[in-house]
């Protein structure tokens, strides 16, 4: 049997971990954004999102047994390790694939962080208020741009549409729980997952309507990513991720 602060240990790496992958696939649009201000509004939402995985991963290995650093969370970790989100793992693809993936992210996020605030552990409700005055502004972002694209030129619709088609068996991912969850969510200290998607639901549904986008019917979801259950584009994030730190260990710049 876990202890309170090994279950919230291993509830705020998943919160990290999903922030630090997102952020890393977000960072490879720094320079090839479609316009120079939305290169500029990537990247930003890029170290947004790191931030968010460093004071997270700071506060999971402060409760780990063998306390461990975010850097050694962050770079010395294999694949199977990682509980983020599958989507967050997702390649960017076109520009409207990269706004669709964070349309959902950044969604569940709102709602998710918005329910942590409550949290009855005082840290993650602190780490949660943070995010959250962040996360409100990356939502705003990719809705905006959703708009554009959904209800703008026969190839933008088309290739949003096409996103959905690649992307929405994967956002099961992001409202699965287990043993965990449930443990913290008695305590007060976790988010009801059932709230969070009843919220996301309406509002993904509400924004497709309004950019004239289908919602999807029913689907098989793949799942598993908070039990280590990767696709293979993990691996390759990794490899760029963590080569200097593990080809340097130690190294100070």
């Amino acid at each position: 049997m876990k202890s309170v602060n090994e279950l919230i240990s291993e509830y705020s790496l998943r919160i990290g971990d999903t922030s630090l992958i997102l952020g890393q696939r977000l960072g490879e649009w720094c320079g090839h954004g479609p316009i120079l201000e939305e290169d500029i509004a990537l990247t930003n939402i890029s170290l947004d999102l790191i931030g968010q995985a460093r004071i997270f991963l700071t506060y999971a290995g402060d409760l780990m047994t063998h306390k461990k650093t975010e850097d050694e969370l962050a770079f010395f970790r294999n694949d199977r390790a990682f509980k983020n989100t599958l989507l967050a793992e997702f390649p960017n693809g076109d520009f409207g694939q990269t706004i669709l993936r964070q349309l959902f992210i950044s969604t569940f996020q709102y709602y998710f962080f918005d329910y942590l605030k409550k949290s009855k552990d005082e840290m993650l409700s602190t780490l949660a208020e943070k995010s959250f005055k962040e996360v409100v502004y990356h939502v705003r972002h990719c809705v905006e741009w959703t708009y554009r694209l959904g209800d703008g030129t026969i190839e933008s619709k088309g290739k949003m549409e096409k996103a959905i088609g690649e992307l929405w068996r994967y956002t099961g991912d992001l409202f699965l729980s287990d043993e965990t969850d449930a443990e913290l969510l008695k305590l007060g200290i976790a988010v009801d997952m059932k709230a969070v998607k009843t919220a996301w639901d309406k509002k993904i549904r509400e924004v497709f309507e309004k950019a004239k986008l289908p919602f999807p019917s029913e689907t098989f979801m793949i799942t598993g990513g908070i039990h280590g259950n990767h696709t293979e584009y993990l691996g390759r994030i990794l490899s760029e991720m963590q080569i200097l730190p593990r080809s340097h260990p130690g190294a100070e710049w």
